[in-house]
């Protein structure tokens, strides 16, 4: 396959899939700007796990500067990106909106254009679940209407696929986006729900439930999203021949263009969760109820026939083990 190029390489899902890719033996080259928006000293404990393995090579860039990444992409000679890097969080978009037009469009764009003056076989970069924004219509399927959502997060998310979708049209890039859904495990991020609910029952500390508890989420264990990441990754798109300009299917297109949803394809009930959470933790928790925060939606839920159908797997890590492997480590890492 050539050299892998992964942003966004310390983060949580870029760290899992540099590891698994490292491991069969891939060369995978990876760069991150370690911002601060959550624990820095999580992230460098991540790619301290990675470093001295031969076939990984780390660099410290940010790929909102046009001239480095047009630099990087001129010199690495690579043949797959995996674009990760984002600035994530629905809520965090509400407090701090520039944030994520320069990390999400910006960035985006210096990709595109790195895969444009390049010999990229294959761009595949993360989405997210919550472009769906209010649909009601269950579960969500690539297939549907993402024009109403309900976050700059969101909105940015979309932006990408749409830009994406440009740059398979005009200059042929094979370009495949991956919603991911509620993605949770060890060496997660702390600004996640289920992480900050670990810690405040570590502690004795109550917890916030927003809309009252009455939420359901698509949680999805990291090595499903890095397992799906890896068989879309060696599945290059192609023009879809069937696609109908009077009927456009949203998830295939005339061109080399693919999106994915990557969920567990079982929305669980955030109370029930939360009880799982206290069972392996073995501590019971205050619960503060508290209205739908902005920008939220109640409930999300994938349609992953789509991935079934073209690379054959779909997500099915049991919540129950999801967590308990999750509390070994957070037990372990924070000692």
């Amino acid at each position: 396959m050539g050299k892998i190029l992964v942003t966004g390489a310390a983060g949580f899902i870029g760290y899992h899939l540099c590891k698994r890719l490292i491991d069969r033996g891939d060369e995978v080259i990876g760069i991150d700007n370690l911002n601060d928006y959550y624990d820095v000293n999580l992230k460098k404990a991540r790619l301290q796990r990675l470093d001295g393995r031969t076939n990984f090579t780390f660099m410290k860039t940010d790929i909102s500067n046009k001239n480095d990444i047009k630099q990087l992409f001129k010199t690495m000679s690579c043949r797959v990106v995996v674009h990760l890097a984002a600035q994530p969080g629905v809520r965090y978009s509400l407090i701090n909106p520039f944030a994520y037009i320069e990390s999400n469009v910006v960035s985006f764009l210096n990709i595109l254009e790195g895969c444009r003056h390049s010999d990229i076989k294959h761009l595949v970069y993360a989405s997210s679940s919550s472009i769906y924004g209010t649909n009601l219509k269950m579960p969500f399927s690539v297939g549907h209407n993402v024009d109403h959502p309900v976050s700059l997060y969101a909105a940015t998310k979309k932006s990408n696929e749409l830009m994406a979708h440009v740059y398979s049209s005009l200059y042929n890039i094979p370009t495949t986006g991956l919603r991911f859904f509620t993605v949770y495990g060890p060496w997660g991020r702390p600004d996640m729900a289920y992480f900050s609910f670990t810690k405040a029952i570590m502690e004795g500390k109550p917890i916030d439930v927003f809309n009252n508890g009455n939420m359901k989420r698509d949680f999805t264990y990291i090595d499903d999203i890095i397992e799906g990441i890896i068989r879309v990754m060696d599945k290059v798109p192609q023009p879809n021949p069937a696609w109908d300009r009077e009927n456009p299917d949203p998830g295939t297109s005339y061109a080399p263009y693919r999106l994915y949803n990557i969920g567990n394809n079982e929305p669980v009930d955030l109370m029930r969760f939360i009880a799982i959470l206290e069972d392996c933790l073995g501590k019971k928790v205050q619960k503060n109820m508290l209205p739908m925060q902005s920008g939220d939606v109640p409930v999300t839920y994938a349609d992953v026939d789509d991935l079934m159908r073209d690379v054959g797997f779909k997500p099915s890590t049991p919540l129950s083990e999801g967590i308990k492997k999750f509390v070994v480590w957070y037990k372990s890492y924070y000692s």
